[in-house]
């Protein structure tokens, strides 16, 4: 039963809060963003959003959660009846997000048991079957890229080549969601203890490989291209929308965990100290591992750029009669250019050959996601020295940040449906926390198919984003105007016992509305100025990715992932009208919170 339904300590409910909302979008996503819009001058446009949008918006979830003690279901049903829709929105939404962020976990596991080995797999091609060579696919890439998409995904050239179910991923889905359900089997009591482990661990990771990610050679190349600002990107409109939207998602908001974690709080719980401590420590996170990705970033972009030079320097030294200690890596450009100059004719010949050997390239190479994850950070590890320890730190570290915010995804989904009187009394902690993980993790093989990748990349691209901006939008407006931003304060007072101060109240019924009516517009102006909605395949022939076009039936299916969990707010709407109207169906038919 759901009687003990609180944090042992505040504590508890701010490193839940943090464990959740320090995910691995502050791994991937954000030094992606940097290297796109200008380095540090990204810190401007990302900070002014975090204090305009996110700290109000995380305060103002916490506080309804608080003050409501239910989940999003419950919760914003006791703000409006008409509001039900929107915590069944967010419950679709997170549903949506725990079928596929698992699977994330899933390829951390992979990697990390295939770490335990004396040569890292992804560190050179496998043999071919005639024992001739490498695998050609493999020679075609590199062995990094191969290792991901043909032995981790088992990929197929398109979404429409559907084949079995890889064995070895299911399995991994099957132990990561097995441990999802060991952390959350006693609801928030087992989940208050998981926390101190999921919270702090990865950051005692991330100071290890800060102390080695600095020392690498040619780590200060990547942090200097970090911290060097190109001013010029502040005047690009796109560099605001994407930090307001890192904000906006890093955070968490709009998935109905907020809400459920600070509903186990005590009623007077200081929540505004926590909101502000808690979106704090998620930006500066983001910062810090930043300067971790960046010194990964330089290491791997020095170790191309000089193995570049060095086959230009052997081209040349195998070409001319030159002595083998005449050419350097810092003279190899200088020995191009005389070479060109004095003896055109036979440098001529080379012309196809020559590599552009470019530091600066390297650098500018964005990689985001999956991509970043497990191609580019294994990629790097490998020319690391005992680099079966870093690969096993790393990818430690991103399963306590995944399982971190698979906790606050799932309880996002069990919070509210406990708080139907059927489950609460009918059925144990144990057995509905089992449910809904056996639930997921069935529907969650499909993404371990051959196929899967690509559904997974649509859950990934439609499955969230276009609905948590409208849901978070409704919400601030129904705070705001519809339950009343008095009523509200009245609440806060209850809570607290003072007042939101100026800031929040501003923040709140003007300045945050009109950021997110911006993004949302923003949003659906690239979805139709985009086109027909396409997708990275993996070409074998080529060893790369190219671009393909969704099919029709795939995307009908992306219209329904943006449709499905917006469309509960007014049919829950209309629902509650005509029970109403009803009062014999209406009577019946309630659902008793």
């Amino acid at each position: 039963m759901y009687l003990d339904r609180s944090w042992d300590n505040p504590t508890q409910f701010v490193l839940a809060c943090v464990s959740y909302a320090v995910g691995l979008g502050n791994v991937w996503r954000f030094p992606y963003l940097c290297q796109m819009h200008g380095g540090g001058g990204f810190l401007i446009p990302y900070i002014i959003m975090l204090v305009l949008e996110g700290v109000p918006l995380f305060y103002m979830e916490l506080a309804i959660g608080q003050k409501m003690r239910l989940g999003s279901i419950g919760a914003w049903s006791a703000i409006s009846p008409y509001l039900g829709g929107v915590g069944l929105a967010s419950v679709v939404t997170s549903m949506y997000l725990c079928l596929y962020y698992n699977v994330i976990n899933a390829w951390s596991f992979w990697y990390l048991f295939h770490s335990f080995q004396s040569v890292l797999p992804w560190a050179e091609c496998p043999v071919n079957s005639n024992m001739t060579g490498p695998i050609e696919e493999c020679e075609r890439a590199t062995p990094t890229q191969y290792f991901f998409y043909r032995e981790t995904l088992d990929i197929s050239g398109s979404i429409k080549e559907n084949g079995g179910i890889h064995t070895g991923q299911a399995v991994c889905l099957l132990l990561a969601w097995g441990i999802v359900y060991l952390f959350i089997v006693k609801g928030v009591k087992s989940t208050g203890k998981v926390v101190y482990f999921t919270a702090t661990f990865p950051y005692l990771v991330l100071i290890i490989y800060l102390i080695r990610g600095v020392t690498l050679h040619g780590a200060i190349n990547g942090v200097m291209y970090m911290v060097t600002p190109k001013m010029e990107q502040l005047a690009n409109p796109t560099t605001w929308i994407n930090a307001a939207t890192q904000i906006f998602f890093s955070l968490g908001l709009g998935f109905g965990s907020l809400i459920a974690f600070a509903s186990f709080n005590q009623y007077n719980n200081n929540f505004e100290k926590q909101a502000i401590v808690v979106s704090m420590i998620n930006s500066g996170t983001s910062i810090f591992a930043s300067v971790v990705t960046f010194s990964i970033y330089g290491f791997k972009a020095t170790f191309n750029y000089e193995s570049c030079l060095e086959r230009l320097r052997l081209l040349l030294l195998n070409t001319f009669d030159i002595a083998e200690d005449a050419i350097s890596l810092e003279n190899v450009h200088q020995w191009i250019a005389e070479l060109n100059r004095t003896q055109p004719e036979q440098f001529t010949s080379l012309q196809d050959r020559l590599e552009i050997c470019d530091l600066k390239a390297e650098l500018d190479t964005a990689v985001e996601g999956t991509g970043l994850a497990f191609i580019v950070y294994s990629e790097a590890i490998k020319n690391m020295p005992i680099s079966q320890l870093w690969s096993v730190l790393y990818f430690i570290m991103l399963l306590l940040l995944g399982m971190g915010s698979m906790l606050g995804n799932v309880i996002a989904v069990i919070t509210p449906i406990s708080d139907l009187k059927f489950f609460s009394r009918y059925m144990s902690t144990e057995t509905l926390n089992g449910l809904v993980c056996l639930f997921c993790l069935l529907l969650g093989l499909g993404f371990t198919t051959r196929s899967g990748n690509y559904w997974f990349t649509m859950f990934n691209d439609y499955g969230a984003t276009f609905s948590l901006l409208f849901i978070v939008l409704i919400e601030v407006i129904s705070v705001c105007y519809i339950y009343g931003i008095s009523r509200f304060e009245k609440d806060v007072e209850d809570m607290l016992g003072h007042r939101p101060n100026w800031y929040w109240k501003i923040m709140l019924a003007g300045v945050s509305p009109i950021l997110l009516i911006a993004l949302f517009i923003f949003y659906m102006v690239n979805y139709i100025q985009g086109g027909s909605p396409t997708y990275q395949a993996w070409d074998k022939e080529l060893g790369k990715s190219v671009v393909l076009e969704y099919p029709p039936y795939a995307q009908a299916f992306i219209g329904l992932l943006l449709v499905s969990s917006v469309c509960c707010i007014p049919l829950m709407a209309l629902y509650t009208y005509c029970r109403k109207r009803n009062p014999a169906t209406g009577k019946r038919d309630t659902i008793i919170y």
